[in-house]
């Protein structure tokens, strides 16, 4: 009995001391106008010219219309089965 009180209570202090101890610091260099045009450049296609701008920012607009459109619908279904909700618990009510 005295054994296993004593294996308890190292048990105890042991697990206190582990979480006691605070990670390691993680150091994340900062980002310098270089990086930050290169890691830029790889996301966003480049356009040399005006009209070549111009029609990439019309696929772009076009892709969020498409996004926009697919949200809109989402949430219309969203409140139809809001709407259906609560009409079941209305019902669910009276019987």
């Amino acid at each position: 009995m005295r054994a296993t009180k004593f294996f308890c209570f190292f048990m105890l202090i042991a697990l206190s001391a582990a979480k006691a101890q605070s990670p390691a610091p993680i150091i994340v260099q900062a980002a310098s106008s270089t990086t930050a045009r290169s890691t830029t450049s790889a996301a966003v296609p480049v356009a040399d010219s005006i009209p070549e701008a111009i029609q990439l920012l019309e696929k772009i607009k076009a892709a969020n219309d498409e996004v926009l459109a697919k949200q809109k619908a989402a949430l219309e279904r969203l409140d139809e089965l809001q709407q259906a909700a609560d009409e079941l618990r209305i019902f669910s009510k009276r019987g």
